[in-house]
């Protein structure tokens, strides 16, 4: 059985190929985190050994679950970002052992706090630009076409009035992309940049300005300079992350696509961390799981993205996949 067309996040035909029935044989547990004892959601458990070498995630309960691929010695390793990686080995005798084990991640030495990078607000500012400024940031936020525009050309006027209106002109390239005029947020956001060279979002904007136009060197290339500064963006290592799955999505043979769809989990798992409720990041997961034959994982990374988004963009066509899976699943349960 197939999974036909779908376009998440750009197009690409996604094969559903379910491999073999599922062992009875795994590996369960929890992580906690041992400073809050709250439950470490969707922390990297890496299960090695007996066959088996995989990377999951927790649930939002911490839980895990490692199926092995046959009897024998397995170890499985823990880590989140700022905690103390963890690992417990254990034996498993026979297909039909289940092992259950505990985590509790101590956070690492506090590390001396980074430098802001935000830019201090110009106080050469003149009053004319300022009040243009105010005006368009007001206009735009109505979320009105109209207004939009003519809040665009409030922020046109304030850069006039001061070139190096550093803010106006970030909040200027954001409005011409509201309104898809890709040909001017570029040379606004350049700008920006031409002022600050250290302006995140300006560099965050650039990088989905040219993901957009499936120019992924360029757009990978802006964005990494932006994680450089600001790493907590859960929307930037998003768009990162489908940097490398537009990269993989060119590349029919699965060998060479590995190392671009292998950086597009990374990327897709940093923005989850730091934001589990990015609906786009778990859509986009879910397809990197379809990718590599994890079915059961990707439905439950689609069904996630239907709780967030059950009216969104890619709802209908989400819905159709996950009920394929699940056909395909119980058709392979049914096999000898």
């Amino acid at each position: 059985m197939s999974l036909k067309r779908f376009l998440p996040l750009c197009a690409l035909f996604i094969p559903l190929l379910i491999t073999s029935a599922v062992q009875a044989q795994q590996v369960t547990g929890q992580v906690r985190y041992a400073d809050t004892n709250q439950a470490a959601f969707n922390v990297n458990v890496h299960c090695d050994g007996t066959g088996t070498n995989q990377i999951q995630q927790t649930d939002r309960s911490g839980r895990f679950t490692c199926r092995l691929g046959s009897p024998g010695r397995f170890s499985v390793r823990v880590d989140a970002d700022g905690y103390i990686p963890e690992e417990q080995s254990g034996n498993a005798p026979d297909t039909n052992s289940s092992e259950y084990m505990f985590f509790r991640l101590r956070p690492k030495p506090a590390a001396k706090a980074a430098t802001p990078t935000v830019p201090p607000v110009d106080p050469n500012v003149p009053s004319e630009a300022r009040k243009a400024f105010e005006k368009g940031v007001e206009a735009i936020g109505t979320g009105n076409k109209d207004k939009i525009e003519e809040g665009v050309r409030q922020l046109e006027k304030a850069v006039s009035l001061y070139p190096k209106f550093l803010e106006a002109q970030v909040k200027l390239g954001a409005a011409y992309m509201d309104l898809q005029q890709w040909d001017k947020a570029e040379p606004a956001f350049k700008k920006a940049l031409e002022i600050e060279p250290k302006t995140a979002n300006a560099l965050f904007a650039l990088g989905e300005i040219y993901l957009r136009q499936k120019k992924t060197d360029e757009a990978e290339k802006f964005l990494l300079q932006g994680l450089k500064i600001d790493d907590k963006s859960a929307q930037a290592h998003l768009a990162l992350a489908r940097t490398y799955w537009e990269t993989a999505s060119k590349i029919k043979d699965e060998t060479q696509a590995r190392p671009s769809l292998e950086k597009a989990y990374d990327q897709v798992n940093q923005s989850l961390k730091l934001n589990p409720e990015v609906a786009q990041a778990h859509l986009l997961k879910g397809n990197l799981l379809l990718r590599v034959r994890r079915a059961p994982d990707a439905q439950r990374e689609y069904e996630e993205y239907l709780r967030l988004e059950p009216k969104g963009p890619f709802a209908e066509q989400t819905r159709a996949i996950v009920e394929k899976i699940k056909k395909a699943l119980a058709t392979e349960e049914k096999k000898p």
